[in-house]
């Protein structure tokens, strides 16, 4: 791996730290991207606020063309290399800004490039890219999750529309979305993967219900969507009646290094290491006891955490070195979101652990008066809420298990018996 930037990609990275020194004015801890662990909390906890942020941070990267990195610049996309993608996306991160992404810009937006019609393109793509317009993926079902071939959810036509009935589940942000991307069964007497077809669905739409679902860090990060009897004009079909299997397995979403997580989780440690520190400093306050040293066993295990997070970057390095040779990488990929889900469950742990039995309080964001039980949660009771998150890091995106038979199996060669 080659660690310094050529001169174009050294360039370019200065042009963006000072866009994000003279527009990014939310300060360190701060992101409200969709996808941040802290904004997936404030949902519950003045999330509107925060979701209209994050729209406004949009505004300010469309404003530069920065909105669809990856995508090609005849469509209104940034056209950046593979080197240029992990340059902003490193910096953005280093800053501790929402980046862009999401349904919109990693999902619709190519697919609609790759399978939209002229059309299609005219009514959606503009507004993924101004910033307005959320999408949420109508893809998993409570009966088809890592077999999604199996949905169930139907679409009948009927005259120039099709009748959506049946039920989503675990879709992101979809209180806040204005579109979705739909998979349902136009054909039920097929086999499973060729009677399925692809829609772009307005939320607004009647028959449309959400219900956000509250995991157990009392958060709704998730929601789960029930269509009874919602019409979708044939003209929202993307793509051949059908043959939406094969129309969803494409992306054009370059960005799989996992920069941005391996970062996030070395602010996480640094954060750790600073909230120790102060904590130590406080026991040495007149009244208090211990003399404001932090304990061996936590230095030792803070060590362990910036060790194992810079080793995180170290493996985002290797797959963005891949792409830009023009590798596809496979297990590699894998390898690194595995290590980064376990890791931040590690870094999770490590962080209740500074805090003692104070890190199990949670202040829920609530006005003192009300959260006067809680006053002694540390960093408003985020460590305990971040413990909880973190739980399902080794599920969501592609469970633990799954990676490690894609190392295993094309990474090291393995039989599956």
């Amino acid at each position: 791996m080659d660690f310094r930037d050529s001169p174009e990609d050294a360039a370019f990275r200065e042009e963006v730290k000072a866009f994000l020194k003279s527009e990014f004015k939310e300060g360190p801890g701060t992101a409200s991207g969709p996808n941040a662990e802290r904004a997936s909390e404030e949902v519950g906890r003045g999330g509107v606020d925060r979701f209209g942020a994050y729209k406004g941070w949009m505004k300010k990267l469309a404003s530069r063309g920065w909105i669809a990195p990856a995508w090609p610049k005849e469509y209104g996309g940034a056209g950046m290399t593979v080197m240029q993608q992990f340059v902003f996306n490193e910096e953005m991160a280093e800053a501790r800004a929402p980046r862009p992404g999401g349904i919109g810009v990693g999902f619709a937006g190519p697919t609609i490039i790759v399978y939209g019609n002229e059309g299609q393109k005219r009514d959606h793509l503009p507004g993924i890219l101004s910033g307005e317009d959320v999408w949420c993926q109508g893809f998993s079902e409570p009966g088809s999750g890592s077999d999604l071939a199996s949905l169930q959810t139907s679409a009948v036509k009927d005259g120039d529309d099709y009748v959506i009935n049946g039920q989503k589940i675990w879709t992101s942000g979809a209180q806040f979305a204005q579109r979705m991307i739909l998979l349902a069964r136009t054909d039920p007497a097929a086999p499973k993967h060729k009677g399925i077809s692809y829609f772009l669905l307005d939320m607004k739409s009647p028959g449309v219900t959400v219900r956000p679902l509250v995991n157990m860090a009392n958060t709704p990060g998730f929601s789960e969507v029930f269509f009874d009897n919602v019409r979708v004009a044939a003209k929202d079909l993307l793509g051949e009646e059908n043959r939406g299997w094969y129309v969803a397995t494409t992306t054009l979403d370059f960005e799989r290094s996992s920069i941005g997580a391996s970062i996030a989780q070395q602010h996480s440690v640094e954060d750790l290491i600073a909230f120790a520190k102060a904590q130590g400093a406080k026991s040495q306050e007149p009244g208090k006891n211990g003399n404001g040293a932090v304990s061996p066993s936590v230095r030792t295990e803070l060590a362990e955490r910036s060790i194992e997070a810079e080793t995180a970057r170290l493996l985002s390095y290797r797959v963005i070195s891949m792409q830009h040779r023009g590798m596809v990488p496979n297990h590699e990929a894998s390898a690194i979101k595995l290590y980064a889900a376990e890791l931040s469950q590690r870094v999770a742990s490590t962080g209740v652990k500074v805090a003692g039995l104070y890190g199990q309080l949670d202040r829920d964001g609530k006005a003192p008066a009300e959260a006067a039980t809680n006053r002694y949660a540390p960093n408003k009771g985020r460590l305990m809420r971040t413990y909880l998150n973190a739980v399902s890091a080794t599920i969501a995106g592609g469970t633990g298990e799954v990676n490690r038979n894609i190392i295993a199996g094309r990474g090291l060669g393995l039989p599956r018996d």
